[in-house]
């Protein structure tokens, strides 16, 4: 028997595969003809695999659902994915579901696995659809497939087809401009195709999207460096006792408050001249730290 990526699923998970799966049209075909299970057959089956851990159970269980894989795979041929790989990380969520399904709930297991076969699915389709994710958080997945849906029907949205999708998925018109942005945008390669024709080829992004002020070795070395003076600085401050570390952070390391010498002094009330001394005092110490 030939393996595929779909068969591989249910080996994984010690379920065994239906056979002649020697390509996905053999597949479709050997799926179809699996006959589907009645109620009285299917809730047998699940309690089964419940109480007894019965894979074989299981297994009947699965293989009598991949028909509706495939069913549910067929809806998103237009996203420019291998259907096969689709149907595949299907019967991934299938399984999940077989594994979570309680008969005593009163629905039928094709109600209960739809949401786990999809939501693999739409977890394959997010990670491959772009080489750049454009939906990360659980709001723009949801923004991301209805929105595609939408665009299919109405191409460039309006400003109050904004605001109506924005209103019934709960998110920003913000989001909804973002999320149509990303889906009208495009993966292109970093460099020149090898084959284009030099004189009329654009310019890919490796000739502008470039950083000339410095090579990545300088841009390491000067952040290097940073991290090890501000070490010092904090260093430098936690030596100093707390009046002269309230003077030299207000003084010069408080940008947007900077205050006089002679405010410090009404604050603390002595001369402007008392508190420069120990402005001075403080900074020589820490100069010394840095010269070390």
């Amino acid at each position: 028997m030939t393996q595929t990526p779909l068969s591989n699923a249910l080996v994984a998970n010690n379920l065994p595969v239906p056979s002649a799966l020697g390509s996905l049209d053999a597949y479709i075909g050997a799926v179809h003809r699996i006959p589907v299970l009645t109620v009285e057959d299917e809730q047998s089956l699940a309690r089964r695999f419940r109480d007894e851990e019965d894979l074989d159970a299981a297994r009947e269980l699965v293989h009598s659902h991949l028909r509706f894989v495939v069913h549910v795979a067929r809806g998103y041929n237009g996203y420019g994915l291998q259907i096969g790989d689709l149907i595949q990380e299907g019967n991934i969520g299938l399984m999940k579901a077989v594994k979570r399904f309680d008969p005593e709930q009163g629905v039928r297991l094709v109600s209960f696995a739809v949401h786990w076969i999809r939501a693999e699915m739409h977890e394959f389709i997010l990670k491959n659809w772009r080489i750049v994710k454009v939906a990360t958080t659980k709001a723009q997945r949801k923004l991301f497939f209805n929105l595609r849906k939408s665009k299919k029907r109405l191409g460039w949205m309006n400003a109050e087809e904004v605001s109506q999708v924005a209103k019934d998925l709960n998110v920003s018109e913000r989001e909804v401009l973002e999320m149509e942005s990303r889906l009208s945008g495009r993966d292109i390669g970093f460099d020149a195709p090898s084959d284009e024709d030099d004189d009329h080829a654009p310019p890919s992004p490796a000739a502008y999207l470039r950083a000339h002020d410095e090579d990545p070795s300088q841009s390491y070395e000067r952040e290097d460096e940073e991290d090890s003076q501000l070490a010092l600085l904090r260093e430098g401050m936690s030596g100093l006792d707390e009046r002269s570390r309230d003077i030299v952070k207000r003084r010069w390391l408080d940008a947007d408050s900077k205050v006089t010498l002679q405010e410090l002094a009404d604050e603390y009330g002595v001369s402007a001249e008392r508190i420069r001394q120990i402005e001075a005092n403080a900074l020589k110490k820490m100069r010394a730290l840095f010269a070390a």
